[in-house]
């Protein structure tokens, strides 16, 4: 009979402490919350970076630089670019999905240029300045418009979606989107192709095949990781961007799910997907470490209850479970602890 009691007195407890973990309805609440969407207006194909451990930059399809102290708030800088790039001429032809990097003693702003539906013409370029809020200036070092390839001159239709990777003093760009994904060497000062556009087409390597877009390859421990977006990008409520994830212990590949099953005939694990209030949650940014060390990754997404202002900024916590990562739930929060920033 003792015994009975001391296991009851143990239950209520137990049931005690996991009420504390929220409110009387049973929803969860948070000593800092934060809302997702981080912003309400389009904020598409984020890029991070992280600057002196206190200050954080995201750069966006719409071609302005904003930054934040505590990765949720966000203020507008200005424009990316003193003069907008060019090497596109096809009507419509903007600047999508830029990836900014630490390249020596510049701050290097690779960016797809590209017209909807016009894959054949679209093309990657590079701008540089002295510090993360710009405004960027062309690298005209190829054909004084800031370009830096081109789809044809590398052969991989629709070249787009850069993101710069650096391996034992090798740097790469990888690109492409829903025809492959694919990897270039650049020169030493990541401004160029190496050793040069001639050669491109011999040495790129195939890293996934045509159900992505959005490369961005991240090392962990053994590990690197290749996240990706599969899916209809931009088509609002029937999006179906979704953001995958595979591994490999090479950079090159290959990448694989947990099955062994390989990229490059379209496997891949499950990161973020839609749920209820979220549509088309994909086009990850960078991992960002917070003070604590938690990783965080933005992405954008649509919004179903404003699915015609455009794709907007957002964030989640990756937790890394058996060497994957992972986000609660598979699919956006709505609201949830807040990063810790100093």
């Amino acid at each position: 009979m003792k015994n009975k009691y001391i296991l009851l007195a143990f239950a209520l407890m137990g049931s005690l402490i996991s009420c504390s973990d929220g409110d009387k309805t049973g929803k969860e609440t948070f000593v800092h919350p934060y809302s997702n969407p981080l912003t309400d207006f389009s904020s598409a194909d984020p890029s991070a970076l992280k600057v002196n451990d206190q200050l954080f930059y995201v750069y966006c399809t719409n071609t302005i630089i904003r930054k934040s102290e505590d990765l949720i708030h966000w203020a507008d800088v200005g424009p990316m670019f003193s003069t907008k790039p060019s090497f596109v001429t096809d009507t419509g032809a903007a600047v999508w999905a830029p990836d900014i990097e630490k390249v020596g003693d510049k701050y290097v702003l690779y960016y797809a240029m590209s017209a909807m539906g016009k894959p054949e013409t679209a093309g990657i370029g590079t701008a540089y300045a002295d510090t993360p809020e710009g405004p960027f200036k062309l690298d005209k070092s190829v054909d004084g418009k800031g370009k830096l390839f081109t789809s044809a001159e590398i052969d991989v239709r629709n070249s787009i979606d850069p993101c710069f990777f650096e391996e034992n003093g090798q740097k790469w760009l990888f690109c492409g989107s829903f025809n492959g994904l694919y990897a270039v060497k650049l020169s030493d000062d990541g401004m160029r192709v190496a050793p040069d556009l001639a050669t491109a087409k011999a040495e790129k390597v195939q890293i996934a095949g045509d159900a992505f877009e959005a490369t961005y390859i991240y090392k962990r421990g053994d590990y690197y990781y290749l996240f990706a977006s599969a899916g209809a990008c931009c088509s609002a409520m029937l999006s179906t961007y979704t953001t995958v994830v595979g591994r490999s212990t090479f950079l090159l590949g290959p990448y694989v799910n947990k099955k062994g099953e390989s990229m490059l005939d379209n496997n891949y694990e499950v990161l973020i997907k839609a749920n209820d209030r979220f549509v088309g949650p994909g086009h990850n940014s960078e991992i960002i470490q917070d003070s604590k060390g938690t990783d965080w990754m933005l992405y954008h997404s649509y919004d179903r209850h404003t699915p015609s202002k455009g794709r907007y900024l957002m964030i989640d916590k990756i937790v890394w479970e058996d060497g994957w990562p992972k986000i609660a739930n598979d699919s956006p929060s709505s609201e949830a602890e807040a990063p810790v920033c100093k």
